[in-house]
């Protein structure tokens, strides 16, 4: 960033613009923003829409001092700024509200807003600041009682809260990272009205992170849409239709891989999926009456934005979530997801999040491979004692069919990288000849070229062995190559449903954003 021409923000009684000025950051060879120019006009809501992965988190990271932009300037009221940390975002009057809720549960929301301040106090005079804090709640928007542990407050409560700590820090430019993301639709709607009174009376200025057009037509006055990286359209909300800003989100035309699919004739169902629900860790409905089937030779694929309800959805399948309605069949029979049935119906999965979801870092590559086979001949005997040579005999073959790069089967795979992780957990879930379902989420997330085109042919070739594959993903472009029935998911139910031949792109980026 030039920093040869910085100079302080000129102060007004307006809330502050922010002009990000032809944005590029670069991580290593991948260019996360390329020439990513936007305004945010004071006393406005600005929505930056976008898919994942679009590049909207690098931007406001940049913005908020996390990352250093490669090339281009941060704008506040016109006058560039060097913003390197939070700490300086918010002497600029920037403030963020995150995904994720940054309060400490076990103390009152008193002590969460003394704690939010950047002063240096050692001694807290508790009777001075109390008075304070109830005059700023008299004039605060939301109202949340002081004296309340966090962890006692419902997830709108805590969200308001999130807000209330920027407003209190006066911080007059909030950016929100998905504020909504963890609301019922009447709290959304609730806490960005609020948010929008504020705007419309001139105290605020509102940059907007957000994949859901009803709530950029409902609340915003400008949007910025990004795609892969770069501006793909900007305007007035009024100007433009949802069909209009989906076509730029997603791009007119999607021209996917060629993989090579065999034809196989009749198929047969093998997951069933009834009436499925599903909670949130905080008690909240993630999955709501999911019904759907997947058949042997065929990819069924899972579109949807993060926190929709996939997670829990998987989870549900896969045995790390008990559902609290539904009923699930595999090969025509009752499946509650137990080591048990899984083994009996050759159910396999690949989690997101290998490293916390299908493996143990500490433990070796062998051992991690094992992991399913561990108790069994001829890794076993009297499936009580460990033979140790034949597990690592096995993991050597697996290495070698999976092109796993590893220094020995003895490197504990937490020291492997990305890929090759996703390599050793593949091995594992695919080495056998008897799988009759794969549920797969988020498989290639965050991986190089060469890692994702190897992934993809495993799963095609599953496919096209006669195995039932269940593809939850948040990259569209995975889902259109390797799927042959596309689905969205929007607030935990299946929202849409096409053969891949007869995909409506438009119609998806609708669904997608919850429209």
């Amino acid at each position: 960033m030039d920093t040869a021409t910085l100079t302080q923000p000129i102060i007004t009684d307006r809330p502050p613009q922010l002009d990000v000025v032809e944005m590029t950051k670069r991580f290593g060879s991948f260019t996360a923003l390329d020439s990513v120019s936007m305004t945010l006009k004071s006393g406005s809501l600005h929505a930056l829409l976008g898919e994942n992965g679009a590049g909207k988190s690098t931007l406001v990271k940049c913005v908020m001092g996390f990352y250093r932009p490669t090339t281009g300037q941060i704008l506040i009221n016109q006058a560039a700024q060097n913003i390197q940390s939070p700490k300086d975002a918010h002497a600029c009057g920037i403030g963020m509200v995150y995904q994720h809720f940054t309060s400490v549960p076990a103390m009152t929301v008193a002590e969460n807003l003394v704690l939010s301040r950047y002063d240096n106090k050692t001694l807290i005079n508790w009777k001075q600041e109390l008075e304070a804090l109830r005059a700023f709640m008299d004039n605060a928007p939301f109202h949340v009682d002081l004296e309340t542990p966090v962890g006692q407050l419902a997830a709108g409560q805590k969200q308001k809260l999130e807000i209330l700590k920027q407003l209190y820090l006066k911080s007059r430019l909030l950016i929100l990272d998905e504020p909504t993301s963890v609301l019922t639709p009447g709290e959304a709607d609730e806490v960005l009205g609020l948010l929008r009174e504020e705007v419309v009376r001139g105290h605020l200025s509102v940059l907007l992170i957000t994949h859901k057009f009803r709530e950029v037509q409902a609340f915003a006055d400008e949007v910025t849409i990004l795609r892969r990286g770069t501006v793909a359209g900007q305007g007035q909300v009024q100007d433009l239709t949802i069909e209009a800003m989906a076509e730029m989100m997603l791009g007119k035309e999607r021209k996917p891989k060629s993989v090579s699919k065999t034809d196989l004739g009749e198929q047969v169902p093998v997951l069933e999926v009834t009436n499925l629900h599903a909670n949130r860790d905080n008690g909240l409905p993630a999955v709501k009456g999911v019904n759907l089937q997947v058949h042997t030779g065929e990819i069924v694929g899972i579109a949807g934005v993060s926190g929709n309800g996939q997670r829990e959805f998987v989870e549900s399948l896969s045995g790390q979530r008990v559902p609290t309605e539904g009923q699930l069949r595999v090969n025509g029979q009752l499946y509650t997801a137990t080591r048990a049935e899984m083994f009996k119906h050759s159910v396999y999965s690949l989690p997101e999040e290998p490293l916390r979801n299908a493996c143990v870092p500490t433990m070796s590559v062998a051992e991690n491979m094992a992991l399913r086979t561990f108790d069994r001949p001829p890794q076993a005997k009297w499936n009580v004692l460990l033979m140790l040579k034949a597990i690592r005999s096995a993991a050597q073959v697996l290495v070698s069919a999976f092109s796993v790069k590893t220094p020995s089967v003895e490197t504990p795979v937490g020291h492997l990288s990305g890929g090759n992780v996703q390599r050793t957990v593949l091995a594992r879930e695919l080495s056998s000849q008897e799988v009759r379902l794969l549920i797969a989420a988020n498989p290639s997330f965050g991986l190089d070229f060469a890692a994702v085109d190897f992934i993809h042919d495993m799963i095609v070739e599953s496919r096209n062995r006669g195995v039932a594959v269940l593809l939850v993903s948040e990259d569209l472009d995975e889902l259109l190559t390797l799927a042959d029935r596309i689905l969205v998911m929007s607030d935990g139910e299946l929202v849409y449903e096409s053969a891949i031949a007869d995909v409506d792109l438009t119609v998806i980026g609708q669904r997608m954003a919850g429209h």
